[in-house]
């Protein structure tokens, strides 16, 4: 029994820190949605990097301890929406949308995904 409620512990606080991550990925999406550079580093410029850091900062350390309780849960799938933020980041080629069309594009399929739940 002790196992099964530290088991349930550890899958709550999995989930609160899941649905931290996505209060903090919201509000750096709504920061970058109003202009702010940095967050995908689409352009890698230090300046963008620099403003952007706490909050990629604040979502690298929340998906690493997700990803510490996920293994102690043995879910094998990694958090979804933290891969996909990252395979977002990154160079892309010119023609690309910019990165406050892309975190617009961000907040509306979470928005939708909200309803949907």
């Amino acid at each position: 029994m002790a196992r099964a409620d530290r088991l349930e512990r550890l899958d709550r606080r999995r989930e609160g820190l899941e649905e931290d991550y996505r209060e903090a990925l919201i509000a750096a999406l709504k920061v970058t949605a109003a202009g702010s550079w940095g967050l995908f580093d689409h352009r890698q410029d230090k300046h963008d990097r620099a403003r952007a850091a706490p909050a990629v900062t604040e979502l690298e350390e929340l998906a690493d301890e997700i990803a510490t309780l996920r293994e102690q849960l043995m879910i094998d799938e990694p958090f979804a929406m933290h891969e996909e933020f990252v395979a977002a980041r990154g160079p892309v080629r010119a023609q690309a949308v910019g990165e406050p069309k892309q975190a617009r594009a961000w907040l509306e399929r979470l928005a939708k995904e909200a309803e949907a739940s």
